[in-house]
């Protein structure tokens, strides 16, 4: 059972998924404005924040944006239509996987229990590549000895793409082991999880050093 907080303004929307959550044995808290639930948030962590993109106030972009400088909980972003914009704004903003509306209660769960698996990895080696550390005991990434603190699916990306340096993984490929999606997924999320990693462990990401590109293919993990 996870904790839940969904922060949704629509009450009908709000209240159909706390219910259905919870019959899937969540513990649903919930907040109807932006403000309200990084208040809540603030208040207790929950394991997970199911993030409405279009609220009142502080919009579901800013809410992301501040949840991501504060901590590395899990979001998933709720969108009322998959809008290449509102899509990749979101996951530009650091959100960990999306459902458009009206999320079904069966997806959703999915998708959540998805990405709260994605921390634990296989606890193998301490894994060196010349200043970037990776202990797959503790799940902690150092770089020149400073801890780098990555969200589950940074972390699990990373551990994916570092087990076999130099293999190349297609982009479905990587949407299949780290975020356990159907064959025909979303590639705009490793895209945006891969701009992200990046940013917090290349010295400079425009000429990334670990996580490098293979064009027209996908991504593998350097130095080889």
């Amino acid at each position: 059972m996870a904790e839940i907080l969904i922060i949704e303004d629509d009450p009908l929307v709000r209240r159909g998924l706390q219910l259905a959550l919870g019959r899937h044995g969540h513990d649903v808290r919930t907040a109807d404005t932006g403000e309200d639930g990084l208040h809540d948030l603030h208040t207790s962590v929950p394991d997970l924040v199911v993030l409405d993109l279009m609220l009142p106030g502080i919009d579901g972009f800013e809410v992301c944006r501040r949840i991501r400088a504060a901590c590395e909980t899990p979001v998933i972003m709720l969108t009322a239509r998959g809008d290449d914009f509102d899509v990749v704004s979101g996951l530009a903003a650091g959100a960990d996987d999306y459902v458009v509306k009206p999320a079904q209660p069966t997806v959703l769960d999915a998708r959540i229990r998805a990405v709260l698996r994605r921390a634990p990895g296989t606890p193998d080696d301490l894994r060196v590549h010349r200043d970037l550390h990776i202990d797959t005991m503790t799940l902690t990434v150092s770089l020149h000895g400073t801890p780098v603190m990555l969200t589950p699916t940074e972390l699990r990306l990373l551990l994916t793409l570092s087990r076999t340096p130099g293999r190349v993984f297609s982009r479905q490929q990587l949407l299949q082991e780290v975020w356990e999606h159907d064959y025909l997924g979303d590639s705009r999320l490793v895209d945006n999880c891969v701009q992200r990693l990046r940013a917090k462990i290349e010295a400079d990401p425009a000429t990334p050093e670990y996580v490098q590109t293979v064009r027209g293919f996908g991504y593998r993990f350097g130095p080889v």
